[in-house]
């Protein structure tokens, strides 16, 4: 059966231009989207959308299922009648550069705090009902969630893992009177999810009207200071005292010395096996109410992990672990049907990982900034490509912008790249962008800081680095007509339109 052809762009949400500090679920969105549609694109590839934590990371969020909170857009409960224009007006003096997220994170929570009063006050009685139902029909992570963090509120944010023994350790019982007293507030956490629920669906669904498929993002793990971990302990590989066994990471490798340790809770597959993958299922059936397409990072930890103890300091005295990845997909296969999942399947790759995905029929990914180091036998150059079941990337979150990148090369590699990608009157950044799009790749997706030809100080992410990162913002102005019509133009010509 022939692949359908599609591009798109990779854009998180908070990288939207607005007066609120961090791009929100709002009217930027939707300008976004009607630029999308104009330039003859099929898909826009987001971050997760999880309730960030420490380091503002969308790889590490509060829960899984719950949506951020900093997403919401508040001019739209300005018309909903819960807020005034007057009350967001402090928002409109963070910076409209760059998401200073301590500063988003103390204005937004004020006014979203005024925003719950307004809907208490004010709310229709159609809109309350839909509350009560939408807290009846999601009570199974949102009850955790909300408690959770209240409880964090409390705390003063620290993690749960430092908390007394009577909250550290998840026993419902033990909450009555803390429920009872925190009511309202706990409430609060909820009403956050039922606003970002509602303006979600309805910007996916505008999405979706325009032609455009929403491409979303799953981390492999979740957070350790989270209320997927706090509550579900059994999930994962603890002890009797709540604390991880074994952590997640990835060996030592040509990158670094002592690999990657990353600290994630690793999941205790054999419990998972025994209740059918439950809590798995749940998770990926939040993940496909949310997009229509869905790309599963570090997918080759369903083949096996990295398994770190939890005492060490590094990565190196780890193990390989054989994961059920095919028992879990045959799982999903079964309750959802035929799921659309993109593999991250960057790295050091070994057979089984490759085996599995192309038993499950997951596309994976090229990545053109790893295609010339060296570019002899290279499997991310487009002459390579063996199956046209994949993505082309001109990069992602994790890599420079390609004109950051190009920059940076050592003058042999350099020379490598400008023989490979013919000249012309284009940017090298469209010249790259072209390479993905007239590639056999069924997909081709680009950044928007490559669209926009930007350097280095347009990066969305380096990782291993503690903080600057994700604040990343575009401007007002940047979507202009003619670019719309000359990404259409290469879109068309290569069939993708």
């Amino acid at each position: 059966m022939a692949i359908e052809r599609k591009s798109g762009i990779l854009l998180h949400i908070s990288s939207l231009p607005n007066n609120e500090g961090i791009g929100t679920l709002g009217k930027e969105a939707r300008i976004f989207i009607d630029f999308l549609s104009m330039a003859g694109q099929r898909q826009w590839q987001i971050l997760p959308l999880g309730h960030t934590g420490y380091g503002d990371s969308p790889y590490q969020s509060f829960s899984t299922f719950a949506g951020n909170p900093l997403l919401i857009s508040l001019s739209e409960m300005v018309s909903s009648g819960w807020l005034v224009e007057q009350q967001i007006s402090a928002c409109h003096n963070l910076s409209k550069n760059k998401v200073d997220y301590g500063a988003v994170i103390v204005e937004k929570f004020k006014i979203l705090w005024e925003a719950w009063q307004g809907f208490n006050e004010v709310a229709s009685r159609e809109d309350k009902i839909a509350f009560s139902g939408f807290c009846s029909q999601n009570t199974e992570w949102l009850d955790d969630y909300a408690l959770f963090m209240e409880l964090k509120n409390v705390h003063q944010g620290e993690p749960w893992y430092s908390w007394e023994n009577k909250y550290r350790i998840y026993n419902k019982e033990s909450f009555t009177e803390f429920i009872s007293i925190h009511q309202v507030r706990i409430l609060f956490w909820k009403f956050l999810q039922f606003v970002f629920s509602n303006q979600w669906r309805s910007l996916k669904l505008y999405a979706n009207d325009h032609n455009i498929e929403i491409v979303g993002d799953l981390p492999l793990y979740i957070a350790h200071d989270s209320a997927d971990a706090w509550a579900n302990s059994a999930v994962f590989q603890f002890d009797d005292n709540k604390n991880p066994t074994h952590v997640a990471g990835v060996p030592p490798d040509y990158f670094s010395e002592t690999g990657q340790l990353w600290g994630n809770p690793l999941y205790d597959w054999n419990y998972l096996r025994q209740t059918g993958f439950k809590w798995w299922l749940d998770r990926v059936g939040k993940c496909l109410e949310w997009y229509d397409m869905l790309r599963i990072d570090h997918f080759r930890g369903f083949a096996a992990y990295w398994s770190v103890p939890f005492t060490e300091t590094t990565a190196i005295n780890g193990q390989w672990v054989n994961a059920p990845g095919k028992e879990l997909f045959d799982a999903i296969k079964q309750r959802f049907g035929s799921t659309p999942i993109i593999a991250e399947d960057l790295g050091v790759i070994t057979p089984d990982v490759e085996e599995l995905r192309d038993s499950l029929g997951f596309p994976g990914m090229k990545i053109l900034q790893f295609a010339f180091q060296p570019a002899k036998d290279n499997e991310y150059l487009p002459h390579n490509y063996v199956n046209p079941n994949c993505v082309c990337y001109s990069g992602t979150h994790d890599n420079d912008t390609v004109l950051g990148w190009f920059d940076s090369l050592d003058p042999d590699t350099r020379e490598s790249v400008k023989h490979y990608i013919p000249g012309g009157g284009e940017s090298f950044a469209w010249k790259v962008m072209r390479l993905a799009w007239r590639s056999t790749a069924a997909y081709a997706i680009a950044p928007m800081q490559d669209l926009l030809e930007l350097g280095s100080e347009a990066r969305m992410n380096v990782p291993g680095k503690p903080d600057g990162n994700w604040q990343w913002r575009f401007r007002n102005g940047d979507l202009t007509k003619e670019l719309a019509l000359q990404l259409k133009s290469m879109s068309r010509l290569y069939d993708r339109c």
